[in-house]
């Protein structure tokens, strides 16, 4: 029931203060309200209005502004990171992939949405060939795109 783990959500997070939702506090909300699945307590957290950690929040997609900032701080914790650091990056830029790819493919999308998640398919790709060389790829891909 949507509503009662937004509830349990919001009492957890009166309960605990937390300043940041970071991921230990991923592993304790997920267990207080288990059942829940990530990208639906991601949601939840988003919406909560809290300050989460990035690797909590996750890749947003809904601007490419936003991704670009999501897969930027991605990059930086990807390269600062063990291998089950990088692992754990990778396995949100391919989920978030595999999103963009949906809603690409959605009936409902309208042309304008289908071409916007195109090129965040392209941007998450170009993410997951090479991390590090993103930050330098997108500012070169803006520059084309915007002449």
């Amino acid at each position: 029931m949507p509503h009662g783990k937004k509830t349990e959500l919001a009492q957890w997070i009166a309960e605990h203060k937390p300043t940041e939702i970071g991921e230990s506090e991923w592993v304790h909300i997920r267990a207080a309200l288990s059942p829940v699945s990530d990208g639906y307590l991601r949601k939840l957290l988003r919406e909560s209005g809290a300050h989460l950690h990035p690797l909590v929040e996750g890749v947003r997609q809904n601007t490419l502004n936003e991704l670009e900032r999501s897969l930027r701080t991605l990059t930086e914790f990807y390269n600062l990171g063990d291998a089950a650091r990088r692992m754990k990056t990778r396995k949100m830029a391919i989920t978030a992939k595999d999103h963009a790819r949906l809603a690409a493919r959605s009936i409902n999308a309208s042309p304008e949405k289908r071409k916007e998640k195109a090129e965040m398919i392209l941007w998450l790709t170009t993410w997951l060939e090479n991390p590090p060389l993103f930050p330098d790829w997108v500012a070169l891909r803006r520059s084309q795109t915007l002449s």
